[in-house]
Parts: C-alpha cells; sequence; structure tokens
C-alpha cells in the first residue's frame, strides 16, 4: 500500500486526495473546486495503486479530468441527481440528461440550448414515455435542470446567452455553450455497453462474465461456490466507505470475518484520514474532516434538527419497557428496485443478438434471506403523532416553510434518516436499525432573545427568530 510510504508531513494532503476521488467520481478543472484536480494529479500514481488494490476502483487521470470507476455491489438508491435549488431528479429530467449527453457526444465545439434540445427531442420521440415538446413551459425547466448538472461538472461552459431567458421564452432567449470533449467522453463509461444488457444487474459487481439463461439459476443459487478472499476483502472496504455504517447482519460468514480483522478497517483510515467506530452492530467511518461525507449530521437546519429530534424520539420508544411490543420485519432486499429499472428499458435500445445475462455475485457481500435480522417497526401514525408534538414544542424556530407543512417535514427528515441508514423507509412506516441509538437522550435548548425597544438602536439588531441548539448525549459527525 503506497500510502504506508509517504511522510507524516505529506499524509494529510494524500488524504484529501483520496477523500476527494471518493466522494467526486469526475474532476474538471472546475468541479468540484479549482484545487481538486491540481490535488489528485499530485497524487495519481500512489492513488491510482491504492484505489485498485483496496477497492478495486480504477482511476484515470489527465490534464483536465479525473474519472474513478468504481465496483458497484449493489444499487443505491440515497445519492439522486438533484437541480441547483436541491430538488431531486424525476424520470424526465434523468431521461433529458442521458439524451443530451448522448447528443453532446455527437456535437461539435459549440451548440446552442434550442439545437440541443431538437437533438434530445427527436432522441426522446423514439423511447416510449419520454417526450421533450419545447411549446411546453414544465417540459423547458425539466430539460434546463438537466444541462444545468451537466454545466456544473463542466462537460458544457456558457459562452453566450442565458438559459433561464430560453425557459421563459425560447423564441426570444437562447444560450450558447462550449462542449468540453474530454468531461463529455468521461463522464458516462458504464463498464458494459449497456445496449448489450437486458438487466441491470449487469452493471453490478460479480457479473463480468456472461451467463446462459439455462445457468441463471445455478448460477445465483449455488451455495458451493468459493468465494475469492481478496474480493471478499474488497466488498468490505468498498461498504466501508460507500455506506454511513456497516452491519454485521449485512454480512456472511466470510466477510464478518473480513471486517473483524483490524487490518482491513486500518487500511481504510489510513487513506481516508477518517476515524472508525466499532460497535457490536458494526463498523462506522466517522468523516470529522466533512470532506467526503455528502451530508453532516447532526447539522443546521430544520430538516437535520427534526431528523434528530425524530431519532431520539425512536430511541426512545424502541427501549421503552412499558409501551407495547413493537413488531419486527427484515429488512427488504435489492430486487424490487432492480425489477423497477429493469422494466423501464427501452425494448428497443438493445442489440438482441448481442444480448448478455448476467448477475451479482452477492452471497460474499449479504447474508441469506432466510437468516436475515429483523428490526422494530415504527409505524407512520406514531411518527405523525411525534412530528406534530415537535412542531407544537418547537415550531417557532422551525423554517417558515416547514411550521405549516408537517406531512412534508416529517417526510424529509425521515428521507434524511433512511439516508443515514439510522432506518430503512417501508410501506406503512420505518424500520429502525441499530445505530440510531448513539442519538438518544437528545437534549434541547432554546435561547429566547430580548427584543429591542427601538427600531435605530446603536448596537447590531438582533433576529427575532428563536435560535434552537439540539445535542444528542452521544451524536457525532
Amino acid at each position: 500500500m503506497r500510502a504506508r510510504e509517504i511522510s507524516s508531513l505529506a499524509l494529510d494532503s494524500y488524504q484529501r486526495a483520496a477523500r476527494v476521488a471518493l466522494s467526486n467520481h469526475l474532476v474538471t478543472t472546475t468541479y468540484p473546486d479549482r484545487i481538486a484536480l491540481p490535488l489528485l494529479r499530485r497524487w495519481a500514481t500512489e492513488l491510482r495503486e491504492d484505489l485498485l488494490e483496496l477497492f478495486g476502483y480504477r482511476l484515470e487521470v489527465t490534464e483536465t479530468t479525473a474519472r474513478l470507476f468504481p465496483v458497484i455491489d449493489r444499487l443505491d438508491d440515497s445519492q439522486p441527481a438533484r437541480t441547483s435549488t436541491d430538488r431531486i431528479f424525476d424520470r424526465r429530467r434523468y431521461a433529458y440528461l442521458s439524451l443530451a449527453l448522448a447528443a453532446l457526444g455527437r456535437a461539435g465545439n459549440q451548440i446552442t440550448l434550442s439545437e440541443l434540445a431538437d437533438h434530445v427531442a427527436a432522441e426522446a420521440s423514439q423511447v416510449d414515455g419520454v417526450e421533450l415538446t419545447t411549446d411546453r413551459a414544465s417540459d423547458r425547466d425539466a430539460f434546463v435542470d438537466a444541462i444545468g448538472w451537466l454545466a456544473t461538472r463542466g462537460a458544457i461552459a456558457l459562452a453566450d446567452g442565458d438559459a433561464s431567458g430560453w425557459a421563459n421564452n425560447p423564441s426570444a432567449g437562447e444560450a450558447l455553450y462550449d462542449i468540453d470533449r474530454p468531461v463529455v467522453v468521461a463522464m458516462f463509461r458504464p463498464p458494459r455497453a449497456v445496449q448489450h444488457l437486458r438487466s441491470i444487474r449487469g452493471l453490478l459487481a460479480g457479473s463480468d462474465a456472461p451467463l446462459e439463461p439455462d445457468d441463471l439459476d445455478s448460477e445465483r443459487t449455488d451455495p458451493e461456490r468459493p468465494a475469492d478472499p481478496k474480493e471478499t476483502l474488497r466488498s468490505v472496504r468498498r461498504a466501508l466507505v460507500e455506506q454511513p455504517v456497516v452491519y454485521l447482519t449485512d454480512l456472511d460468514r466470510d466477510a464478518r470475518a473480513a471486517l473483524a480483522a483490524s487490518r482491513t478497517v486500518a487500511d481504510v483510515e489510513l487513506l481516508t484520514g477518517l476515524v472508525a467506530e466499532r460497535r457490536s452492530e458494526g463498523v462506522a467511518l466517522i468523516d470529522t474532516s466533512g470532506r467526503l461525507s455528502d451530508y453532516r449530521f447532526p447539522s443546521t437546519g430544520t430538516i437535520a434538527q427534526v431528523a434528530l429530534l425524530i431519532a431520539g424520539e425512536i430511541s426512545d420508544r424502541v427501549i421503552d419497557p412499558d409501551a407495547p411490543a413493537l413488531a419486527a420485519y427484515p429488512l427488504p432486499d435489492g430486487d424490487a428496485l432492480i425489477e423497477q429499472l429493469d422494466r423501464a428499458i427501452p425494448d428497443g435500445g438493445i442489440f438482441g443478438d448481442l444480448a448478455e445475462f448476467g448477475f451479482p455475485s452477492d452471497a460474499t457481500t449479504f447474508a441469506d434471506a432466510d437468516s436475515r435480522q429483523q428490526y422494530p417497526l415504527i409505524e407512520d401514525s406514531w411518527l405523525v403523532t411525534v412530528v406534530d408534538d415537535l412542531v407544537e414544542r418547537f415550531g417557532r424556530t422551525f423554517a417558515a416553510q416547514w411550521q405549516t407543512d408537517r406531512d412534508g417535514l416529517r417526510l424529509r427528515a425521515l428521507a434524511l434518516l433512511h439516508r443515514l441508514r439510522l432506518v430503512h423507509s417501508v410501506s406503512g412506516g420505518v424500520l429502525v436499525l441499530p445505530v440510531i441509538a448513539r442519538y438518544r437522550d437528545v437534549m434541547v435548548s432554546v435561547r429566547d432573545r430580548t427584543p429591542q425597544d427601538s427600531l435605530f438602536a446603536a448596537e447590531k439588531p438582533v433576529s427575532t427568530e428563536q435560535p434552537v441548539s439540539i445535542e444528542s448525549s452521544e451524536a457525532e459527525d
């Protein structure tokens, strides 16, 4: 491992570079900032070797881009694409994004927004359920959101005009973009040609070799197939950096043994600079730097603070000896999401004669369904009551939009807890995961401020908003 050869004085810089690569699979001259690419270029050789050795990831670094090609063990729906206003992409925006990227790959050095929209509209007309009509404002807004996502990452750069002007009135507004071809080429590089796949499973780890249809059932259910110890170690390390917490119940016997080995976690700590927290239920890497995690928790803001309050209430409910016993269920597997995505694959885009079959070899990572751990279920009705009570008690400290939208506040807060693997959202409620216990005994203090007597007082004006301070006895970032 090359990280062991780096001096202590330079190790912090190397770890920052590793965190940049792991948290931003595509780095350009402007994304995520202007210092990221020079940092990666400085440590390109060492990072290339360590990322491949520890995780099986491949890193390509050029003068204008750095692209990390990860190995995907399972689908993750917790990090969707978002607009500049933090709105989650819907199906239409994802479709426009994919079609725009394909059109940019065939374009020259520059393209106008209307020309790009025409290309996307023509391609969209060939896909059932996808349509781009520039006369429709909602379509234009969705298209501009997709283009903005590409512009943020440096695939295109605005040379003249204004995209919002075109969105408001395409006959009067226009925008001209420069195309950065290396970024466009690096942005989408799947391990397999998607036209050769009948299932999204073919993009997951363990599906490198195509399987014949007659071999599918035996390949998926063969319990005697030996696991590759090296790949098992890599899959465990990947889980450590990709998931907020790795539960032992998620792993089979070989993976648990790999996680228990001190060297497994120590290597990831050395590369990333993160600190491992071991509990009886599993292991979490704590990002005290705030440069690898995509979200800090606990944090400021109404959603994060309400999520912490809900976490404390849930923890108290689970261990309450006087309350009725909670029903318990296993976590749902990922097949439902895979099947949902597979149903959306356009049949006309598959090259039938070249189509491959493949399924992930998840036996080395996840426990068998029959032995899955069961977790207590907190029902939606109880959560509604809890949020109503929190709004009554602390509502004056919340952002104005959430004081009247209690359902929206609850859903957003629970989505954050789900994203952090503190709970798992299911139909009718949430399954409570063990790590949520570290946020019990939440303490709240509201600091009241005395209003000023004079509008033109000499002192600095004081906000009338009531600040709230929420802490947990065990909470960490």
